[in-house]
């Protein structure tokens, strides 16, 4: 029997950026300065910046040339064609709508299709998108299925939509108070887990059969393709472009963050079929973005993402950018240490309750464990929890939802596997030491998305981690 051979990543190194490396009392103090945010540190503050994945890829030589080619014109700049094109073949939708990022679609969709009193169901919330929706006067309503809220549940495709919650939707207050439904691809929230192509299939039919729309979060749509590739029956030869057309084939449009997928540092779209729509929503981009047909992008920024769409689906990219995440996972599985099963798409989940069980969740043990894990081993990892949950707009208590995560999540194209040895050894120091970390309490809330800007105070300002952070 042949021995499974080692792969490495299908690009070389031919630029570097240093990096600071700062010294344990430095972090402790910049913990401290933060307010126990790890949003709230500064970036030369951090050795291994693994907070989000979100335009902190390193692009391509090609797309680094493709910035010498912008066209800056402010209207009709060639970049906007070659990325609607790039587009159109890749995703298959019929308008493009460029946007600064991701919200920013999500803002112009939410204006459009959602008036008050409306009923927006998805695939479990994500923090920007559910704000979106409420501020145009929806509410969101969580249709994933249970194993989605289940950590430990190896269900290869947690992100699907539950068709039954979806129904009994619809029956209580019925399908003209449903705008659309919102379907993410590799569920940011659930731990980067994708859905099957058998369940966006059935999602889609069950809405269309009632006048709902279908609008896809195609933020990690090739990844999600990835794993329909890797787990889904009859998917095994097909190739991820093929993939990622037939997930969109069934959506009315998408809001899309290109910051992640798409290689690049900023930009975004809407994309849609509907030509009411569509022209609606080139009319609102003029007024929060810019013009139609550069939506708060340079020029530059638009060619670049043309090249990065294309590059995106190229199958050895995928493998190796997965199979990074994969490699930091199976280290800390062996250690003990407990995280989201499966391994998902973008990063490491940790689970924090069963990681600091002495700490309850009113007290925050996934944000005391992501300033924790900065402090060993200058590693920033961020908060999906209570408090990116936020509070019942009704009674004001906080929200303590089933998954209490440290996200650990892994920039394309950025670290080395030795990065990941170095983040896992960190992971488990602490695990080792778990009992000495305790829990947090807000000293400043803002009103919205509080997880970006809240401080917060050690509940034994003498103990962190046996550190004096005074």
């Amino acid at each position: 029997m042949l021995k499974k051979r080692s792969w490495a990543e299908p690009y070389k190194i031919k630029m570097v950026e240093h990096l600071t490396m700062t010294t344990r009392r430095q972090r402790e103090r910049a913990i401290a300065d933060a307010g126990f945010n790890t949003f709230l540190l500064r970036s030369r503050d951090v050795y291994i910046d693994l907070l989000t994945d979100s335009g902190t890829s390193a692009m391509s030589d090609m797309q680094w040339a493709a910035l010498m080619r912008g066209d800056e014109a402010y209207a009709g700049s060639e970049n906007f064609y070659h990325l609607e094109e790039a587009m159109r073949r890749h995703y298959g939708y019929k308008h493009l709508i460029p946007t600064h990022q991701g919200r920013g679609a999500e803002n112009i969709l939410s204006r459009i299709c959602i008036k008050p009193g409306d009923y927006v169901p998805g695939n479990m919330y994500f923090t920007t998108t559910k704000l979106h929706q409420e501020l145009a006067g929806g509410k969101f309503v969580d249709v994933i299925i249970d194993e989605a809220h289940n950590p430990d549940s190896e269900f290869p495709f947690k992100g699907n939509c539950d068709l039954k919650k979806i129904q009994r939707l619809i029956d209580d207050v019925g399908a003209d108070k449903i705008p659309y439904l919102s379907l993410e691809t590799n569920v940011n929230m659930a731990g980067g887990q994708p859905c099957s192509l058998a369940n966006i299939r059935d999602t889609a039919a069950l809405c269309h059969k009632h006048g709902i729309n279908v609008f896809l979060d195609a933020t990690r749509a090739i990844e999600n393709a990835f794993f329909i590739k890797e787990r889904e029956p009859g998917y095994a030869d097909k190739s991820l472009a093929d993939i990622l057309l037939e997930i969109c084939s069934h959506t009315d449009g998408c809001t899309m963050s290109a910051k992640k997928d798409s290689l690049v540092n900023i930009g975004g779209f809407l994309a849609i079929n509907d030509d009411a729509i569509a022209d609606e929503a080139r009319n609102l981009v003029v007024v929060y973005e810019g013009l139609h047909t550069y939506g708060g992008m340079a020029g530059r920024d638009m060619e670049a993402l043309a090249v990065g769409i294309e590059e995106s689906v190229q199958f050895d990219h995928i493998h190796a950018r997965i199979g990074q995440v994969e490699y930091l996972g199976h280290k800390l599985i062996e250690a003990g240490v407990p995280i989201v099963h499966p391994i998902g798409g973008h990063g490491i989940f940790i689970n924090a309750k069963k990681f600091l069980p002495h700490i309850p969740q009113s007290q925050f043990p996934a944000q005391a464990l992501a300033a924790a894990l900065y402090v060993d081993g200058g590693v920033r990892g961020m908060e999906r929890g209570a408090v990116s949950a936020g509070r019942d707009k009704e009674t004001g208590e906080n929200i303590l939802p089933s998954l209490e995560l440290v996200r650990l999540t892994i920039p394309r194209r950025v670290y080395t596997q030795a990065h990941m040895d170095v983040t896992a050894e960190s992971v488990m120091s602490l695990w080792d030491d778990r009992e000495k970390i305790v829990g947090l309490e807000l000293t400043y809330e803002p009103k919205h998305l509080r997880f970006f800007q809240a401080r917060f105070a050690p509940i034994n300002a003498d103990r962190v981690l046996n550190t004096d952070v005074s």
